[in-house]
C-alpha cells in the first residue's frame, strides 16, 4: 500500500505527475486568485474605501474570477449553474475574513498585513467547502470517467 508521503516523494521527482493532483492545482490556481483578490482589496483601501466594503468588492470580483479558474482548471467543471453554490461558499468566506480582519487588525494595527496573514487559512477553508459542497458532482463524474 502506497502512502501519501510516498506519492508526494515520487511526484516531487516528477513535477508533471504532481500537477495531476487536484489540491496542487488548487494551490497554484489559488496563488493567482489570491494575488487578484488581494490587489483588488489593496487598491480599494488605497482609494479610501472602508475596509468592510473593500472586502465585499474584493470578494465579489474575486468570486467571479475564481469561479471560472477553480471550476475549469481544478475541478474540470463548466457548469455555470454552480455559481450560486460558489457564491454561498464565498459568503461564508466573507464573514470569516471580516471577523479575522477585525481581530488581527487590533493586534497588528495594519489591515494590509492582517489580510495577507488570512489568505492561506481562508484558501484552505475555501478548498474544502468548494470540494465538498460546490464541485462534488464534478468530482464524482471525474472519478467515474477515470474508472471507465
Amino acid at each position: 500500500m502506497t502512502s501519501n508521503v510516498d506519492l508526494l516523494k515520487h511526484n516531487v521527482r516528477h513535477p508533471k505527475q504532481l500537477l495531476k493532483h487536484q489540491f496542487v492545482k488548487f494551490l497554484l490556481v489559488g496563488v493567482v486568485n489570491t494575488i487578484f483578490g488581494y490587489l483588488v482589496f489593496a487598491l480599494s483601501i488605497y482609494c479610501g474605501v472602508h475596509y468592510s466594503i473593500a472586502i465585499i468588492i474584493s470578494n465579489l470580483a474575486g468570486t467571479l474570477f475564481n469561479f471560472k479558474t477553480i471550476g475549469v482548471l481544478v475541478f474540470a467543471s463548466h457548469q455555470n449553474s454552480l455559481v450560486f453554490k460558489f457564491f454561498g461558499v464565498y459568503t461564508v468566506i466573507y464573514f470569516l475574513d471580516l471577523g479575522g480582519l477585525i481581530s488581527l487588525h487590533h493586534l497588528l494595527d495594519s489591515r494590509y498585513i492582517a489580510q495577507a496573514i488570512l489568505t492561506l487559512p481562508l484558501a484552505l477553508v475555501s478548498f474544502y467547502l468548494n470540494r465538498r459542497f460546490v464541485f462534488s458532482s464534478s468530482r464524482a463524474s471525474l472519478v467515474k470517467k477515470k474508472a471507465e
